[in-house]
């Protein structure tokens, strides 16, 4: 995908040099938000450009702006458009939309019939994951794999995960669903949601302020 400043593409072993780069900025991305972020290394970003199973974005003199990758769980019933990460250089560009229209299209190419999901703290991808078709769910809708779920461990908010059984944290859950799997209920509920980045921000701040509340209650619990 090519448009007028980013080369937008399938990473490829060319790629394989940014690796260190695009895990930095995660975490760098992260501690700024002053949010979680399961963590990954370098080379496991690098196996997924070998497996085909990322995106990464370009400009034209060749400098990193952006990368996204896809992760499979539950016997590859469930897939996770996972790490989208903008270059500093180059946020509020409109990348981060078009990588994860690149993503999402990987997804669906590689596994058409699996459901899509993700786990984010941001209003703004909130809102493109809704323009692609996902909508809001319960941690309950999204895939039972441990592997997926032990991901979890490295970040910070951990601890809020395990004390309400998974059910729940900073993070909300959207859910993207084939058509022939589609139940007319949730797809109601998607209309609602769809687009409203006002909405997806109110509903963001009204949950960390609950959540991070009860994280401090839960430290002081744990050291009294």
């Amino acid at each position: 995908m090519i448009n007028k400043q980013f080369i937008i593409q399938v990473a490829k072993e060319e790629h394989l040099k940014y690796a260190d780069t695009i895990v930095e900025e995660m975490a760098n991305s992260a501690q700024a938000r002053g949010t979680g972020i399961a963590k990954r290394s370098p080379e496991y970003i690098m196996q997924k450009m070998r497996e085909g199973k990322a995106v990464i974005a370009l400009s034209k003199t060749g400098e990193w702006a952006g990368f996204c990758y896809i992760e499979a769980w539950g016997h590859e019933k469930f897939v996770a458009n996972s790490g989208l990460i903008v270059s500093p250089n180059f946020r509020k560009s409109g990348l981060a939309r078009e990588i994860k229209n690149a993503i999402f299209k990987l997804s669906r190419k590689k596994y058409p019939t699996a459901k899509i999901f993700g786990l984010t703290t941001g209003a703004a991808v909130m809102k493109i994951n809704s323009e692609l078709g996902y909508y809001p769910v319960s941690y309950s809708d999204l895939t039972d794999d441990e592997q997926f779920w032990k991901g979890c461990q490295s970040c910070v908010n951990y601890a809020i995960l395990t004390s309400k059984n998974r059910q729940n944290c900073l993070c909300t859950a959207m859910l993207y669903v084939p058509k022939n799997q589609r139940q007319p209920n949730r797809q109601k509920l998607r209309k609602d949601f769809y687009g409203n980045l006002n909405l997806f921000e109110r509903w963001t701040k009204i949950k960390k302020s609950i959540l991070v509340k009860f994280n401090k209650a839960l430290k002081l619990d744990l050291q009294s």
